[in-house]
């Protein structure tokens, strides 16, 4: 129970502090567009030309190390709690790809590419494959959200502009993947503190 109340206080922060991380930097960004800007441009955007602009860069660069800290951390504790290895496998490289994201910013193209799809396959995959250690409606939730990034993540490789979730732009694109991941670590957070209560 001690476990599973560490390993749930450390996603909900990850999934907090990364939410409102993106949000201060938006604020902070001038003429910055949610619908055709990417989440990554706030830490720097693609090379050759890269621009970066403070203190939006920081802020956002800083939350997504942490965040990817704190997640790679629960990974741990959660392992302990369930000893199931596809789910620590998941969430580890999970938290991995996020604070790959953090320490190579758009700047460093492929490779921060290569991390950004890592944390979001991970990240999608991590919230179907808890259903298997949760109990009741919020399983189903789980495996909705992780359904959503996924099917986002996958229309867009397979039909790239002509995916239905491009009419959001590639920002709102990104977001219908980034974002059902984040409020399903902070959903699966709760579950484990409530959960592992006395």
């Amino acid at each position: 129970m001690r476990y599973g109340s560490i390993a749930g206080a450390l996603l909900f922060t990850a999934g907090m502090l990364a939410f409102m991380g993106i949000i201060t930097a938006e604020t902070l960004y001038p003429g910055y567009s949610t619908a055709q800007n990417t989440i990554s441009d706030l830490g720097a955007t693609l090379p050759p030309d890269s621009i970066i602009v403070e203190p939006s860069a920081t802020i956002f660069n800083t939350t997504m190390i942490l965040s990817g800290l704190l997640i790679i951390v629960a990974a741990y504790f959660i392992h302990s709690m369930f000893r199931r290895q596809a789910i620590t496998a998941l969430l580890g490289l999970f938290g991995t790809g996020v604070l790959g994201v953090g320490i190579f910013d758009g700047s460093y193209g492929d490779i921060h590419a290569i991390f950004s799809l890592l944390a979001f396959l991970a990240g999608g995959l991590s919230a179907v494959a808890s259903y298997s250690v949760q109990a009741g409606p919020i399983r189903y939730f789980s495996v909705a959200l992780g359904g959503i990034s996924l099917l986002d993540l996958i229309l867009y490789y397979v039909m790239l502009d002509a995916s239905p979730f491009a009419v959001f732009g590639i920002g709102g694109l990104e977001r219908w993947i980034a974002y059902p991941i984040l409020l399903w670590v902070i959903g699966f957070g709760g579950y484990l503190m409530g959960h592992s209560r006395p």
